[in-house]
């Protein structure tokens, strides 16, 4: 069995995020960047299906040169080999073009699952797993909250629905699974896969995006301003209710 794992690297949830006088993008200096979240629950269950099946994880990563960091983690904790697709020209890319450069890159692998997790921490876009199964051609699931091997070709995932509900569904290789966060816990690197990683093989590939065409742009980052606003309602009790009522109904909505 052979396992694709895409990771994305993003800015830790703790750091302070500047936003460079471009107004286009992210100041890095003293920003710690990590895997995404959900997809470190993508790395965990293909670690997990390889263990009790046997096979092959190899992870992959589009961004610049400094997402070599998370390709180094993921094989530390356990995965095979890494695929690293450089952005040379790094910029924004709309999502569409990211399935496409991916998929360009990955499609000669032939893997048997491709994994990822639901969406990134930054951007949030929650199609990159769809868009690489429709590509490919192969079969898909979205918000996977638990894998279960059937054959040697099939796999049965559970997939969360809406209002609390799950559904069970069997899905032939070659297939891609976005899998939500919580469905496993995620190991820590030990110092022997730390040690480990660095004799593990990964293929690098520069790539200049001028060739694909962009279908959406981004005009501008910010970050949201805060404000605070209270008003003070006076007069009778009567008066009062209604006014609350009116706001509730009319401003707020929520009636």
């Amino acid at each position: 069995m052979k396992i694709c794992v895409l990771i994305k690297q993003v800015p830790d949830k703790d750091s302070k995020i500047r936003i460079n006088s471009d107004s286009k993008t992210i100041d890095s200096t003293n920003i710690t960047n990590i895997i995404n979240e959900s997809d470190n629950y993508a790395l965990e269950e293909a670690l997990l299906l390889k263990e009790k099946h046997g096979g092959e994880v190899v992870v992959c990563t589009f961004g610049n040169e400094s997402s070599n960091g998370i390709i180094k983690t993921a094989l530390a904790k356990g995965a095979d080999r890494g695929i690293f697709i450089i952005n040379t020209k790094p910029h924004y890319i709309d999502i569409l073009n990211v399935a496409k450069i991916i998929t360009d890159n990955i499609k000669s692998e032939k893997f048997d699952i491709i994994l990822s997790g639901l969406q990134s921490d930054d951007s949030g876009n929650c199609q990159l797993g769809l868009l690489i199964a429709e590509m490919l051609n192969t079969s898909h699931a979205s918000l996977v909250m638990s894998t279960e091997m059937i054959d040697d070709s099939t796999i049965k995932v559970k997939q969360e629905l809406e209002s609390g509900w799950f559904q069970w569904t069997e899905l032939n290789f070659p297939t891609s699974l976005t899998i939500q966060s919580g469905i496993n816990t995620p190991r820590y690197a030990a110092l022997r896969g730390i040690m480990m990683a660095k004799n593990k093989p990964v293929e690098k590939i520069e790539l200049d995006i001028s060739g694909y065409t962009p279908f959406l742009s981004l005009e501008k980052l910010y970050i949201p301003s805060k404000s605070k606003e209270t008003q003070f309602i006076n007069g009778a009790p009567e008066e009062i209710a209604s006014t609350i009522v009116n706001i509730l109904a009319n401003e707020i909505k929520v009636l």
